[in-house]
Formats: structure tokens, sequence, C-alpha cells
């Protein structure tokens, strides 16, 4: 079975070298997998395409190694080129993540293929619209948020007017009812919000900073999988 038709989104880890204080990506991916986590994206608007290549290859052996490969996910943002490329060197990458803005999703799936994972940032003006009426049929989960304001990704969340609109948990909540698909939500995510965040019925939270800054990620992981486990009920339950 593909990994598409098994995927977890419930713990989602997004990394790259910008947002690590210094320490190795693949040590921080390494302690977050073993810890529980269940999806890895690398992303990085400051790394080289050679060094997003190597930055995956890093994490699929990380991920290989803690034979994991069958069930956490590997995905980079936005660079369709990278994956491509990765694939070509024998690097096993999972599937993309992709914003509004970036490459289409028709022709992710064209080039990636039926195997592969899709993920779509949902559209912050008019949200509970878009996810009702957008073509779902090439996107495997929405990404949504943010759920508070976040300097690693100061762009999240933007309407038309240039201005950020951060989620309540009541929009979560009418979010993971609406959505057709699964649905992650992050953005400034961290321990305290958990509980929250894992009784509006949405399938999965992401994170950057609050375990790549860590003072120890490996607890950070550990904590943060452990607080979703506990408290998350399922969209069944919700509806």
């Amino acid at each position: 079975m593909s990994i598409r038709k098994k995927l977890d989104i419930s713990a989602y880890l997004v990394v790259g070298p910008e947002n690590t204080k210094g320490m190795p990506v693949a040590t921080i991916i390494k302690d977050a997998i073993e810890a529980g986590f269940t999806c890895v994206q690398i992303r990085s608007k400051v790394a080289s395409a050679r060094e997003l290549i190597e930055l995956t290859r890093q994490a699929s052996d990380v991920i290989s190694e803690a034979n994991r490969a069958d069930e956490v996910a590997l995905l980079v943002d936005d660079r369709l080129d990278v994956i491509l490329a990765a694939r070509k060197q024998g690097i096993k990458v999972d599937g993309i993540h992709v914003g509004q803005a970036d490459i289409p999703v028709e022709v992710c799936r064209e080039y990636l293929g039926e195997d592969s994972i899709v993920g779509l940032s949902a559209r912050t003006h008019e949200l509970f619209e878009y996810i009702q009426t957008v073509d779902i049929s090439q996107i495997d989960y929405f990404g949504a948020g943010p759920l508070h304001e976040t300097i690693t990704k100061p762009d999240c969340g933007l309407d038309r007017d240039g201005k950020v609109v951060t989620r309540s948990f009541a929009d979560i909540s009418k979010l993971a009812e609406l959505s057709p698909i699964p649905v992650v939500v992050g953005g400034g995510v961290k321990l305290v919000d958990i509980p929250q965040l894992a009784q509006t019925g949405v399938d999965g939270f992401f994170v950057v900073t609050a375990v790549t800054e860590a003072e120890d990620p490996r607890v950070a992981s550990t904590e943060l999988v452990a607080s979703w486990n506990s408290n998350s009920i399922s969209k069944e339950k919700v509806k």
C-alpha cells in the first residue's frame, strides 16, 4: 500500500536550515520522528536547489534508519524541481506541499504520479466557501491557519487586503466539519494550544519553531505528540 493511502498528518513537522538555531536539520528530524511525528516537510526560502536535495536525502535516510519509511511521509514545500531531482538520485520523497501561488496541484500530480501526496494551503479569503467548492480530486489534505501570527511564515493567512487573518478555535472546528479531505492546522502553534486544537476535530497540527527552536527538540516533540494523542477526537464525533 502506498503511503498516500495511509497518510497520517496528525503530527507534522516543517523544517529548514533557517529555523534550527544552527542545529543540523537531520538531528531535529530524527528527534521528532522517534518521538512520534508522522509527517515531515522540508521548507526553505534560503537554501539552494542542491542544498534542498541534500536536506531531503538526509531526511529520507533518517526516516529509513528509524524503520518508519512506510509510516512517516516526507514532503518538500513548493519545489517540484527538487523532488524530481531527488527522486532521480534514488531518494525516497513522498510528495509536495504547495500554496495558492505555487505550482498548480494538477501539474504536481501529473509529474509526481498517483502514489504521491499533494497537500495544499487552503485559501484564506472566503475559506469556508473555498474548501467546499474547490476541486479536491488531486489534493490529499489542506493546510490551514495561522492559529497565531508567526515569524517563520509572515505571509501565512494574508487576505486580499494584505492583512493577516488568524483562525479561532471555532473557525477551525467549522473547517474540520466542512472539509471533505483531511486538515492540518498550524501557524505559531505551541504546546499550550494542542489540547484545544485537538478537540476541534482537525486531523493534525503542524509546527516549526515549537520543535526546531526548542531547547530539547526530542522532549518538545514528545510532549506535543502525547498531548495531541490524549486530547484528539475523531471527525465522526464532531459531526
